[in-house]
Parts: C-alpha cells; sequence; structure tokens
C-alpha cells in the first residue's frame, strides 16, 4: 500500500506543478481501513476547469485500466489523462476552491470505508 500511496502523490504532484503554483501542501489520513489525501494550491482555476477536473477523477471506475497504467510512473501523461489515471485508483474523490487557491480531496479504502471520518478540520467551524 505504501508503494500505492506514494505512486498517488506523486502523480497528483506532477499535474499540480504543471501549473507552476508557488504554494503545494499534501495532507494524509490514513487508519486501518482507509485513507484522505488532500492536496491544496494556490492556483485560482475557472469553474469550468474546476468541473473538468472534477468530472475526470470521478470517471466510471475501471481498476483492470488502473492496474495497466499504474505501471506508466514516470511517463509524461497531461491534464486530464493523469486525472482520469488517479480517478481509476480511487473510491471517491473532491475538486473545490478555496480563498487562496485548489483544494482536491481524494478518498481509498475497502467496501465498509466510511469516508465521513476521513476529513481536514475546517478552521472557521467549531
Amino acid at each position: 500500500m505504501k508503494d500505492y500511496i506514494v505512486h498517488l502523490i506523486g502523480e497528483v504532484s506532477k499535474f499540480i506543478l504543471e501549473d507552476n503554483p508557488s504554494r503545494l501542501v499534501i495532507s494524509l489520513h490514513r487508519e486501518e481501513d482507509g485513507l484522505h489525501l488532500s492536496v491544496m494550491d494556490n492556483v485560482e482555476r475557472s469553474d469550468g476547469e474546476l468541473r473538468r477536473m472534477d468530472a475526470a477523477l470521478n470517471a466510471e471506475k475501471r481498476p483492470e485500466l488502473s492496474y495497466y497504467y499504474g505501471s506508466m510512473v514516470g511517463h509524461d501523461l497531461l491534464g486530464k489523462a493523469r486525472l482520469k489515471l488517479i480517478g481509476w485508483k480511487v473510491k471517491h474523490s473532491d475538486v473545490s476552491r478555496t480563498d487562496k487557491g485548489t483544494k482536491i480531496d481524494f478518498w481509498l479504502g475497502g467496501d465498509r470505508f466510511d469516508p465521513s471520518r476521513f476529513s481536514v478540520p475546517d478552521k472557521t467551524s467549531g
């Protein structure tokens, strides 16, 4: 599982770095039955771009393609092609705008996985 996480972090980092952010933050919350990976940058994206990112990451799950293309580490996949590869590997993802850029959340886990337990706390609440 560790190699899988490293691969996922590498792929999403490559995607984010294509837009040359001056800030990139990666947060990982890992437990026995799943994990939440949150990636934040300071790149302002249009609503359309955020929707396209979300659609690519949440495309139909294709585990057989995920395994096959997972061997392409280091290949120069760009944009939506890289996001679809990532999307095939995760249980669910969300793309959202923050006050300083973009946040992408990924959840991985088995059928009993409860994503509500895996989140970056919102400092504005509570």
